[in-house]
C-alpha cells in the first residue's frame, strides 16, 4: 500500500494533536471570577463608608483585565473622581499591589518613577487595592475623592472586609 505525502501529513498532524491533548490534561487552570453583584456591593459599600465618614467619593471595581464591573459616584463627589477611582482600581490589578505601596515605592526609588508613565490608565495614588480570592487576583477596587489617599484606602478596606473576607 502506497502512502502519499497527504496521508503522511494527516498522520503526523493527528499524532501531534493527540499528543497535545494528552499534555493539556496535565495542566490545571483555575479561574476565580468576581460577579457583577459582588462588584456592585463592594463599590456601594466603599462609597457609603466614606459618606458615613463625611467624604463624597467615587468607588470603582474592575475585573482582572482592568475593565469596569461597577462604578458608583456620590452626588457630591467631583467629576474627576470617576476617572481617578477607575485608574486606581486598574493600577492595583495591573501591578498586583495596592496603589499606596506603589506610590511609596516610586517615591523611595526614583529610578522606578517612569513606571507611572508606562500606561495612561495607571495612577500611583493611594486608594487602589487588588481583590483576592484564595491568593488569586479577581479584580481591583479604587476609591477617589476623600481628602487623603489613606481615607480612600480605609473606605475600600471596609468594603473588602464586609464583602470578601
Amino acid at each position: 500500500m502506497k502512502f502519499s505525502m497527504k496521508h503522511l501529513a494527516l498522520v503526523i498532524g493527528a499524532t501531534c494533536f493527540t499528543s497535545f491533548g494528552v499534555m493539556a490534561k496535565d495542566v490545571s487552570i483555575q479561574k476565580s471570577e468576581l460577579s457583577s453583584s459582588v462588584a456592585f456591593n463592594l463599590a456601594v459599600e466603599a462609597m457609603n463608608q466614606c459618606k458615613k465618614d463625611g467624604y463624597a467619593v467615587t468607588a470603582t471595581v474592575v475585573d482582572p483585565t482592568g475593565r469596569v464591573l461597577a462604578q458608583v459616584r456620590d452626588n457630591n463627589a467631583g467629576t474627576h473622581t470617576l476617572e481617578s477611582s477607575r485608574q486606581k482600581a486598574f493600577t492595583s490589578v495591573s501591578m498586583k499591589r495596592p496603589t499606596a505601596d506603589l506610590m511609596i515605592t516610586i517615591n523611595d526609588k526614583p529610578i522606578l518613577q517612569p513606571l507611572q508613565y508606562m500606561d495612561e490608565n495607571l495612577l500611583f495614588l493611594a486608594g487602589g487595592i487588588p481583590l483576592k480570592e484564595k491568593d488569586m487576583i479577581v479584580g481591583g477596587i479604587g476609591v477617589g475623592g476623600a481628602p487623603g489617599g489613606h481615607l480612600d484606602v480605609a473606605c475600600a478596606e471596609a468594603a473588602i472586609k464586609k464583602h470578601l473576607k
